[in-house]
């Protein structure tokens, strides 16, 4: 009996400290972010003049910034969401820069950019925008990727490390193919489709692209392309036969052939930012007032009295799924009641549907269609399309009054598809079981 009270009150007494310990390293952490944040709000209203706007891009650019409920907390930014920089936010603070005295100029450090070219398209038409109010922007990279060097030729001036690389190549795909290794492994599938562009199903049905799909595949990756020569070739004053050219012959390994083409300068980080301090009209031995993108903050403009008159935009990212989705998916029931709820405020004179996404459920598709529909027949309904509308993503913007896209969007609707796997081959012959 001895024992057993030594062994529950010793228990006892170790959960109690193990407790006490967990609650003081919460509260260490929790003051310690309280007092960043403090400090953090601080630098965020302390602008000072002759700041540079530093935008750092490592990582996906999603269609819109989501909210992260532990932001606020620098301490804990563990716990920070991964959806990536938002589009939304990136042209507002670029468009609020363009007119802030505070602020002179930008700085691109470009490092890794995942997305579409239509996100990227936007975020550089804002950028060209920023320069015509004669602010400078300056953009610097180690290794240019193709997408890094798109959003970089709307620089006032390109710089690269001397021991970096620039790809520019032009665009290519490639796809895998399943039919051989499923009929090696005795699975059978039965495919249904209506269209013969609807390529999704070829992989399991075919050893190697169909002829159909090589077609779509070369104009779509052709209109892209060509839209990107358009832009480079007005902000660098080069011709796209030059950039042709230069795509066609080599990827560029070494920094020192794009120099005086694709990019302006060869230089190290620090002698980019001595040209900065030059720019400014600061000393050497001054530091640059930079300003990171994440603190530059834009206030909000008021909205007056109760009742004043409204837009509403409402995005739809992801695939279209039944339910209520989340933040990287379209759930029909969540999408329906953001839009009938739009529909149904007399504030709200206009709805703007932001899609982004390469289609999903025929039967999700038609049900955000039908309030589409509905919401059309009491007030404005626009569609703006990101990187991708396509198949159910045109489907739910097709009935809008206007549809409004970039020239590298990918979108269209070209048919319907299902598949159903019959493994009954692959159980007798593999597995040695019978139904």
């Amino acid at each position: 009996m001895k024992q057993f009270f030594g062994a529950f009150f010793g228990s006892l007494i170790g959960i109690i400290i193990a407790t006490l310990l967990a609650i003081f390293v919460v509260i260490g952490i929790v003051k310690s972010s309280i007092s960043d944040t403090f400090k953090d709000d601080e630098e965020k209203t302390s602008l000072k003049g002759n700041s540079v706007l530093k935008i750092t891009l490592n990582g996906a650019i999603s269609d819109r910034e989501v909210e992260n409920p532990f932001a606020a907390f620098k301490g804990l930014k563990e716990f920070s969401n991964s959806e990536g920089t938002g589009l939304n936010m990136l042209v507002k603070k670029i468009k609020h820069a363009s007119t802030d005295n505070n602020i002179k100029g930008i700085y691109l450090d470009l490092k890794h950019i995942q997305g579409g070219y239509a996100n990227i398209t936007e975020l550089r038409n804002a950028l060209i925008d920023f320069k015509k109010s004669g602010k400078f922007i300056y953009s610097y990279s180690e290794v240019y990727g193709q997408r890094e060097y798109y959003l970089a030729s709307a620089a006032s001036k390109i710089f690269i490390n001397p021991q970096g690389a620039l790809e520019f190549k032009g665009l290519s795909m490639n796809l895998m193919f399943f039919k051989s290794a499923l009929d090696k492994m005795g699975i059978d599938l039965q495919v249904f489709r209506h269209g013969k562009f609807k390529s999704a199903v070829e992989p399991f049905l075919l050893d190697k692209m169909s002829e159909a799909n090589r077609l779509q595949s070369e104009a779509f990756l052709n209109s892209i392309w060509g839209s990107m020569l358009d832009g480079i070739a007005k902000e660098r004053h080069l011709s796209v036969a030059e950039l042709n050219m230069l795509a066609d012959n080599l990827t560029i390994e070494d920094p020192k052939d794009a120099e005086g083409k694709l990019v302006d300068v060869l230089a190290y980080e620090d002698e980019v930012i001595s040209e900065m301090k030059k720019k400014t009209g600061i000393s050497e031995k001054d530091k640059i007032n930079y300003i990171d993108l994440d603190k530059y903050t834009v206030k909000a403009k008021s909205s007056g009295e109760a009742g004043t008159a409204k837009i509403a935009v409402i995005y739809a990212s992801g695939d279209i799924e039944s339910g209520q989705g989340g933040n990287d998916k379209i759930g029909s029931e969540r999408l329906v009641k953001a839009i009938r709820e739009a529909r149904q405020d007399d504030n709200v004179k206009a709805i703007v549907l932001r899609v982004n996404s390469p289609g999903g459920s025929a039967l999700a598709s038609d049900v955000i269609w039908r309030e589409v529909t509905l919401a059309k027949k009491s007030k404005p309904f626009i569609v703006s399309m990101g990187n991708l509308a396509a198949s159910g993503g045109y489907y739910i913007s097709c009935a809008a009054d206007h549809i409004f896209a970039q020239p590298n969007t990918i979108t269209g609707s070209i048919g319907v598809f299902g598949l159903i796997p019959n493994f009954q081959k692959a159980f007798e012959q593999k597995l040695g079981i019978t139904m």
